[in-house]
């Protein structure tokens, strides 16, 4: 079966072109508070997905274990400077379309400015949720097709596509928003349930942004995020949803090859051969370089 498209970040200086000098510390700043919000105080094995060079994973230190992942090992490997090598952190670069891991596996999960990437963001949300616990809890945030801006163009006639409809928006190649009615009628769908709503940069215009200091506007922010629960009209919208059912007191494997499943015949029991794990089910073979687990292709 042929995957949608990766977005592959493979190379480049995303952490220090886009957030360390490209006028975002707003941005982060109004992220950090959002996220400060909706994560549970503690917690056992959070997966973060597209997590980058790591710029959100100090904020997860409640979780005694995190799964940094992301589909560019180039990320992963800024991810290990900033974030150094403990048994604390388990790196691995792998396709959320497919993820390597067991079901029913992690307490929590995060996906900040990933879903913008998916061409087929149901499927994504269906393998998310497969490897989460019930009553674990899923902290996504979206691009929003109903933003401001887009409705405002709408109505002007500057723009074609109506934000007021449910299909997402490719606006750049790979590059997608979505109306926040449809991201709750698909978690909906997959047996999540919505327990907040945050809408979140609310001042990202570039004039405010270097007249008014970042913190000062952050701290605005943060004061508006709680309207979502009534409406959403900002570009960032942040969901806390609920996997239904009982939580469960489920033992954690202490064998860091005991969370892995193979991508491709989705078997467990993989073996350590040093440089590769080797799925004893089907001969694939996943490489392991310098602390990173890959899964995205088999080694041939």
């Amino acid at each position: 079966m042929t995957n949608p498209p990766v977005c592959n970040y493979e190379g480049s200086d995303y952490q220090q072109s886009f957030w360390d000098q490209g006028g975002r510390e707003y941005e982060d700043r109004a992220e950090a508070i959002a996220l400060k919000r909706l994560l549970p105080k503690s917690g056992r094995l959070m997966l973060e997905l597209g997590a980058g060079a790591g710029r959100n994973t100090p904020r997860y230190a409640g979780f005694d274990r995190i799964v940094v992942l992301d589909y560019s090992t180039t990320q992963l490997a800024q991810a290990q400077q900033r974030l150094g090598r403990s048994d604390k952190y388990i790196y691995v670069a792998a396709d959320v379309y497919r993820l390597p891991f067991r079901d029913k596996l992690f307490d929590a999960a995060t996906m900040i400015r990933v879903l913008h990437h998916m061409a087929d963001a149901p499927k994504a949300l269906e393998q998310i949720r497969n490897t989460l616990q019930p009553g674990s809890i899923f902290i996504l945030e979206f691009a929003n097709k109903l933003n401001l801006k887009a409705v405002l163009r709408y109505l002007l006639g500057k723009q074609t596509w109506s934000p007021f409809t449910l299909e997402p928006v490719e606006f750049v190649k790979l590059n997608f928003d979505f109306h926040p009615q449809a991201i709750r009628n698909w978690l909906s769908g997959l047996g999540f349930s919505v327990e907040s709503t945050l809408t979140v940069s609310h001042f990202r215009l570039g004039l405010l942004k270097r007249i008014v200091p970042a913190k000062l506007l952050a701290a605005l922010d943060g004061l508006f995020q709680p309207t979502g629960a009534l409406w959403q009209y900002t570009p960032s919208v942040f969901v806390r949803a609920k996997v239904n059912g009982s939580a469960e007191t489920i033992e954690l494997p202490t064998d860091v090859l005991s969370l892995f499943k193979c991508p491709d015949c989705e078997k467990g029991d993989l073996q350590n051969k040093q440089d590769h794990l080797l799925c004893p089910s089907c001969n694939a073979r996943w490489a392991v370089n310098d602390g990173i687990y890959d899964f995205r292709e088999r080694m041939k």
